[in-house]
This record gives C-alpha cells, sequence and structure tokens, in this order.
C-alpha cells in the first residue's frame, strides 16, 4: 500500500522519508541509543531501549525529525508495532496518517 499523496500533500514531505516495508526498521531492540544531534538537538541524546518511557522518547524523535536512513537505523519494526497506539498519540496527526496508510499493521494494532 502506498500514500495517498493527493489527500494531504502539504505532509508529502514526510511521505517521502518512509521505508517501503515495515522490515526496512532493523533498529536495536536492547541496549543504549544515542541520537545525533540533527535530531536531538537540545536534551536527552541517550536512550534506553528496555526503558519503555525512553523508547517512547527516543521513537517519537525519529518518527517526527529523522529522514529514513534514521528511520531505519534506530527504529525497529516489532518495537514499532508493540508500541505504536502509544507512539501514534505523541507523533501528532501528520506523522501518524502518513504512517498508517502505508503500514495497515500499525492501524491494526491502534484498533486491537
Amino acid at each position: 500500500m502506498t500514500v495517498d499523496h493527493g489527500a494531504a500533500p502539504r505532509w508529502a514531505h514526510l511521505a517521502e522519508r518512509l521505508p517501503t516495508h515495515l522490515d526496512e526498521l532493523s533498529g536495536p531492540t536492547s541496549g543504549t541509543v544515542e541520537l545525533p544531534l540533527h535530531l536531538a538537538w537540545s536534551g536527552l541524546r541517550h536512550f534506553e531501549v528496555s526503558d519503555d518511557k525512553l523508547l517512547l522518547g527516543l521513537y517519537r524523535i525519529v518518527l517526527t525529525n529523522g529522514l529514513r536512513e534514521d528511520l531505519t537505523r534506530y527504529l525497529n519494526a516489532e518495537l514499532l508495532v508493540r508500541h505504536w497506539p502509544r507512539l501514534r498519540i505523541a507523533v501528532g496527526k501528520p506523522v501518524r496518517t502518513c504512517w498508517e496508510q502505508q503500514f495497515p499493521e500499525l492501524a491494526a494494532a491502534a484498533a486491537a
């Protein structure tokens, strides 16, 4: 499924950076992640993946500000689907809409 760029042209830049498939998201499932300055220019830069609160903060930053390379490097498909019901609220409508249109499994996770 592809994102409908006509429905939300002002969000097209968000859709263009999405991976084609969720399995491209091969980020860590454990350990500490240090975000680069272009993503975390102020505040916390180190995130412990096993801490749900820190993981949600990490994913919110990457989903909102990340480039395609950041998405595939720092996000993990399984963790994204598992935490999507909470993340979808934190990222706001434009990001949520793009991701759920591209990946129906995220919309299904939110509805479960």
